[in-house]
């Protein structure tokens, strides 16, 4: 922006000198315009919208320059450093990590992070992108070494925090925040994987086993209660009998006949009279003399 101010500058001054002639005050203009063309790119400056400017004075911080145009004292103050005050992102991985119940691992993670003070950042370390790097590999390995696998396997948003805040705490000092960490993927061996499988399965059988347990349990608790309610009464037993009997044939179209007590009232009164006429046959002479006793009495 501020060659584009100089070129203007410079094309103003020839216009002046060709219009004026060569005199003396068209020349003198001409001579400040381009002394003005000269030295507005060292003290007009601009910076975009996320991006501050570190001004030194003689050496000493000044203070923060944009964003958009601002200016500086020529030959006295300089811009040192612009930073982003931009989220970005770092991805750190730890290769061979051991957890706290000594199991080795890789583990990936994406840190989000922005400077909150440029100041500092430009002031206070060299390279504060290169040490938040180095900070985050740092602190993923002792976040490993501070839990056990599983809680890392089951648990990543509290790890992803306390790692976040492990970060934090060590950059808040640069003038660096960290907004977030992600762990992308934890890496196990194939042996241990296999023998977490074979675990998980065994848990699985177990689930399975108890929860039959416990229908079962239910199952003869119910039946218990059931035939409490069967043997105070008769008359329901033998109606589940009749419905469990038409249960188990209704679809095969056969025809069952069960004895009632109708049923055997009349087959007693059947045998009753067929053991009478049992008696009246074995012993033939009482029949005729029944018959003269009757004729007498007449």
């Amino acid at each position: 922006m501020a060659y584009v101010f100089s070129v203007l500058l410079l094309v103003a001054a020839g216009l002046i000198v060709k219009a004026s002639g060569a005199a003396a005050f068209g020349i003198a203009i001409a001579v400040i315009l381009v002394l003005g063309a000269v030295t507005i790119p060292s003290w007009l400056k601009m910076t975009d919208q996320w991006n501050r400017a570190i001004i030194l004075r003689l050496g000493r911080y000044r203070g923060l320059g944009g964003p958009g145009l601002f200016t500086l004292v020529p030959f006295l103050e300089t811009i040192a450093t612009v930073v982003d005050l931009r989220i970005r992102t770092t991805e750190i991985r730890a290769e061979e990590a051991l957890t706290r119940d000594t199991v080795s691992i890789a583990m990936d993670a994406i840190v989000f992070w922005r400077v909150v003070d440029p100041m500092r950042a430009a002031t206070e370390i060299e390279h504060y992108r290169l040490a938040v790097e180095r900070v985050s590999q740092t602190s993923l390995r002792e976040t490993i070494g501070n839990h056990d696998l599983t809680q890392l396997l089951s648990d990543r948003k509290t790890a992803d925090e306390e790692l976040r805040h492990s970060i934090s705490t060590k950059t808040s000092v640069w003038g660096v925040e960290v907004t977030s960490v992600e762990i992308k993927d934890i890496a196990i061996p194939s042996s241990l994987q296999d023998a977490m499988s074979r675990q998980a399965q065994a848990e699985r059988e177990k689930q399975a086993r108890e929860t039959l347990a416990s229908a079962e349990i239910a199952i003869a608790e119910k039946v218990r209660q059931a035939a409490r309610i069967y043997a105070a009464d008769p008359v329901a037993l033998q109606l589940r009998q009749m419905n469990l009997v038409y249960e188990m044939n209704k679809d095969r179209g056969t025809t069952i006949i069960i004895p009632s007590d109708l049923a055997n009232s009349l087959g007693s009164i059947a045998a009753a009279v067929a053991q009478k006429g049992g008696n009246g046959m074995n012993n033939p002479r009482q029949g005729p003399e029944r018959a003269a006793q009757e004729e007498d009495r007449s």
